[in-house]
């Protein structure tokens, strides 16, 4: 079993900056991509930014340009730099991890957190 526990979420004003952790525990033997989705009230859930072992990333559109992710393999931890944050920014964001185990890949979700961008 992994444990995804994120942290670094808040309230903050547009054009604002925030930064998302996300750490995992438990039980790894090997974590491949690690992604951060987020779900806004009423919508789907959608993939915001991933990022491979190899550290190749990969963005949504909408936050090009705004978001960067990384990740510490030593400490199996991904991270989520959000600058320049507008109102539809503001959703609950989880974080995912593909796990290595028994010969095949599942995937692990955090709790959320919440980033609520006022305009």
């Amino acid at each position: 079993q992994v444990q995804l526990v994120e942290s670094g979420g808040g309230l903050v004003q547009a054009g604002g900056s925030l930064s998302l952790s996300c750490a995992a525990s438990g039980n790894i033997f090997r974590i491949n991509a690690m992604s951060w989705f987020r779900q806004a009230p009423g919508k789907q859930r959608e993939l915001v930014a991933s990022i491979t072992r190899g550290a190749r990333t990969n963005y949504v559109d909408s936050v090009k340009g705004r978001f960067t992710i990384s990740r510490d393999n030593a400490k199996n931890t991904v991270y989520l730099q959000m600058n320049s944050l507008i109102p539809e920014d503001t959703a609950v964001y989880y974080c995912a991890a593909e796990h290595v185990e028994d010969f095949r890949v599942r995937a692990y979700w955090g709790q959320g957190t919440q980033v609520t961008v006022s305009s």
